[in-house]
């Protein structure tokens, strides 16, 4: 034990920040608070995290857990991005009221619209349980019995938690690959309404071509309200329940903002994988972002030829054409960014330096090559995974197929099935489906190796002769085609004993289910274990790593959890040549204003503002601020994260990276890593202008 609380210590301790990089922890950012203090912070530790008094982290929430949110106002307000909001934005959207189109805006509390499935959570606490979890562990246990004396050691502590008050819950996670343990107790929300959204030609000004991209000009934020009940404590959706009073809320500053100005980014980064050894590298840029994104290339394009052609489709298919399109054109900036900082070489030449250091050191003498041994052994199982990922579950009719038999698998019931039979097909069209299964399960026949695919893919190719006969009959034939179709099905299923037999019948489900017991059987489950056998070592990489670099700071991989970023308002060069403001404003959406461009067709009353130059106190310099950039290192699941400046005001919201920075979930350059936000200044002033929704602007407190 006491070389765990060794190790701990040199965690906590570890060494300055030379650059903007690192995800905090906020129990921590005590030790943090002189170098944020230094760069122009004017906040206490205890202003940003404390369990005594109310902090910046009583505003910060996580959002239907893969995005962030803040609390705007004493009435439950919160901000997120407008792509965070997206989903339920979509699900209240028809042709008569398509708020993705035109926007939404409650004028009153009585408007504001509930949605389904959506939560949002505070973090009550964190603590480190290091000790607690590892209690009673010896060098000598496996790696099994490591895990259940951990589970054994965690559950008192997780029960204990969320035992403490209503809607409580709470998880203890590793980190630095399981060389410390923390606890999150959460307080979870489920009434949560949507407020305000403007038009997506606003909202997702700049669509898919400007993602990723700066200059931004993007309106992305959305307005929810939290509900509670009568004494403030979470509660299911009711018409009693009552805004929710937060025990702190962030003021919105209007202050001009310049260059150098002190930032911080406070939510829930997704994950980053700062440590990983040099093939894991190699594998995501050279093979496996490169084949993910030809098979996502091929499903836009089907969806953006039929979505051009009707509203309908353009509805149904808006969430998840951005679904699709964020990741692809990531894993293009990140594979650039791996080449450029030659990550893969640097990560080589750090490994062969760690091997000799390690040579005369039994712990660590071995753990390189044995990387390498595994990473070798893991690449054809990786390969088939992403493409079970992205060429096989990928098409719609499979999916549903597989997440029909798992809701009987459950003993779901009838009613359930029939409410997930109406969503599935509210947003639906098959000749996409169609289309892109075409294109997909082609790849597939050219690109996975025959030693990796079901042997029911090679008898059903020599049955029908070509992935095309054989998606013709599975089109032809499948009950899924309809949703009058499947509600025969499924309740035929429902009268039965064995489910099973009546649903593979169709071929939908027996395609879904071979393909998807052959990758639990042959590909997951290799690749599992030697993902196990990786993750092993590079719990004790890291102790290694430490010990060889004492001089580096190191900060635990983003899982999810709350954390803190520093930086500062700063442009950047991206080549030669280029050099890019940090601002951009009004003056860039009306040099994109393009009518004839879904995506950069912006409502007629914005021009009229623009020509006004009625910017009201939100605009600065003769100019409308629209977006910023700083050095803060976020990465997904810092969407919709507050942006704070040096007096804990809100300045901005994060929505997004430059793209030539998009690789710094693995490898952060402080020359071109920039997070992307919008000015909260834009957001007031389309709420003010566009919106006029002054019971907002009353409800909000302004910093001037």
């Amino acid at each position: 034990m006491k070389r765990v609380l060794l190790l701990v210590l040199a965690l906590t301790f570890a060494g300055p920040v030379l650059a903007d990089n690192g995800m905090w922890l906020p129990s921590e950012i005590a030790k943090r608070i002189g170098d944020m203090q230094a760069k122009g912070l004017r906040l206490t530790a205890e202003d940003i995290y404390s369990i005594n008094q109310a902090s910046l982290k009583d505003a910060s929430v996580h959002f239907n857990g893969g995005c962030s949110a803040e609390l705007i106002s004493d009435n439950g307000l919160l901000i997120t991005n407008h792509h965070c909001g997206y989903d339920w934005i979509q699900e209240h959207s028809s042709v008569e009221h398509d708020y993705l189109k035109d926007g939404f805006w409650a004028l009153t509390l009585e408007e504001e619209l509930p949605n389904k499935n959506i939560f949002v959570r505070f973090l009550v606490r964190m603590d480190d349980v290091t000790e607690t979890v590892l209690k009673g562990y010896d060098p000598s246990m496996t790696e099994i019995q490591r895990d259940s004396l951990i589970k054994a050691n965690s559950t008192p502590l997780i029960e204990a938690a969320s035992k403490e008050g209503a809607g409580y819950s709470a998880s203890v996670q590793p980190l630095y690959y399981g060389n410390q343990y923390f606890i999150w107790v959460y307080q979870t929300f489920t009434d949560v309404r949507l407020v305000g959204a403007p038009p997506s030609s606003i909202g997702k000004f700049g669509g898919d071509t400007d993602n990723w991209m700066w200059p931004r000009h993007t309106g992305d934020f959305s307005l929810f309200r939290i509900y509670a009940d009568k004494e403030n404590n979470p509660a299911p959706y009711s018409e009693e329940n009552v805004p929710y009073k937060p025990k702190k809320y962030f003021k919105l500053s209007i202050k001009e903002r310049k260059e150098g100005d002190f930032t911080f980014v406070y939510g829930y980064p997704g994950r980053t994988q700062e440590y990983i050894h040099s093939e894991a590298v190699r594998y995501i840029s050279d093979i496996s972002n490169p084949h993910k994104r030809n098979l996502r290339t091929k499903r836009l394009d089907v969806q953006e030829k039929y979505m051009s052609q009707s509203q309908k489709v353009r509805i149904q298919y808006s969430s998840k054409n951005s679904g699709v399109s964020n990741a692809w054109k990531k894993w293009l900036g990140e594979m650039n960014g791996i080449i450029k900082l030659k990550t893969y070489e640097k990560k080589r030449a750090y490994e062969q330096e760690f091997h000799k250091w390690a040579a005369d050191k039994p712990e660590y003498r071995d753990i390189i090559p044995q990387l390498d041994n595994l990473y070798e052994e893991l690449e054809g199982y990786a390969f088939a995974t992403d493409y079970y990922n992205e060429s096989i579950r990928a098409n719609e009719i499979i999916r549903f197929a597989e997440n029909i038999i798992t809701a009987f698998s459950r003993n779901r019931s009838k009613n359930y099935l029939d409410q997930m039979i109406e969503a599935y097909f509210k947003d639906y069209f098959l000749p996409i489906d169609k289309e892109s299964f075409h294109l997909l399960l082609a790849e597939y026949d050219k690109n996975v190796p025959k030693n990796l695919r079901p042997t029911y893919f090679s008898e059903q190719m020599n049955a029908f002769g070509s992935t095309d006969a054989w998606i013709e009959y599975i089109f032809n034939t499948s009950a899924l085609i309809s949703e009058e179709g499947t509600r025969a099905l499924v309740d035929k299923a429902l009268t039965v004993e064995d489910f099973q037999e009546v649903l593979l019948a169709d071929p939908a489900f027996t395609f879904s289910n071979e393909f998807r017991q052959h990758y639990m059987n042959e590909i997951n489950r290799p690749f599992t274990e030697i993902n196990r056998q990786i993750t092993l070592l590079y719990r004790t990489y890291m102790k290694g790593q430490m010990e060889f670099s004492p001089e580096k700071s190191f900060f635990p991989d983003a899982n999810s959890t709350l954390r803190v970023s520093y930086g500062h308002i700063q442009g950047y060069s991206p080549a030669d040549g280029i050099f890019f403001k940090p601002v951009s404003t009004i003056e860039g959406i009306m040099e994109k204003d393009n009518p004839d461009i879904f995506d950069y067709n912006i409502p007629q009353e914005l021009r009229d503002i623009y020509a006004r130059k009625d910017y009201g106190k939100w605009g600065a310099n003769g100019t409308m601020p629209v977006c910023f950039i700083a050095t803060n290192h976020t990465s997904g699941g810092n969407s919709g994260s507050p942006v704070i400046d040096a007096d804990g005001n809100l300045i901005g919201i994060n929505f997004d990276r430059v793209w030539e920075g998009t690789m710094s979930d693995i490898d952060f350059d402080p020359d071109v890593c920039r997070n992307i936000s919008i000015d909260i200044r834009y957001a007031l002033f389309i709420i003010d202008k566009l919106a006029g929704a002054q019971r907002i602007l009353d409800e909000v407190e302004i910093v001037e």
